[in-house]
C-alpha cells in the first residue's frame, strides 16, 4: 500500500485532502508509505510524481491510494470510506 500526496500530510485534516486521507488510514490502523508528488493546480503536469498519478488514475489529482493488489483508490472521500471499511489490526499475528 502507498499513499500518494502533494507535499505532505500536514494541515488540519478537515481542510487538506491529503491530510484527511492520511489521518483516516492511520486511524484505521494502516501505516502506508507516503509518496510526495509535488505540484499544485495548473503546474501538475510539470512534476514527474503527478504524471505518474495521471498514468494510474487518468488525472493529476491526489491523494491516491495504491493497494498491494494493484487496486487504486482515488480522492480523499473514497480513501476515507475505504479506510472505514477496511480496519487493519497490525497487532494481530
Amino acid at each position: 500500500m502507498r499513499l500518494y500526496v502533494c507535499y505532505g500530510t500536514f494541515g488540519l485534516d478537515r481542510r487538506h485532502p491529503c491530510a484527511r486521507a492520511y489521518h483516516a488510514l492511520t486511524a484505521a490502523g494502516h501505516a502506508p508509505p507516503i509518496v510526495r508528488t509535488y505540484g499544485c493546480y495548473g503546474t501538475d503536469r510539470f512534476f514527474a510524481g503527478r504524471r505518474a498519478i495521471k498514468s494510474l488514475t487518468g488525472n493529476y489529482k491526489v491523494p491516491t491510494l495504491a493497494l498491494d493488489d494493484g487496486s487504486i483508490i482515488d480522492g480523499a472521500e473514497n480513501i476515507v470510506a475505504w479506510a472505514a471499511a477496511n480496519y487493519s489490526n497490525r497487532d494481530s499475528p
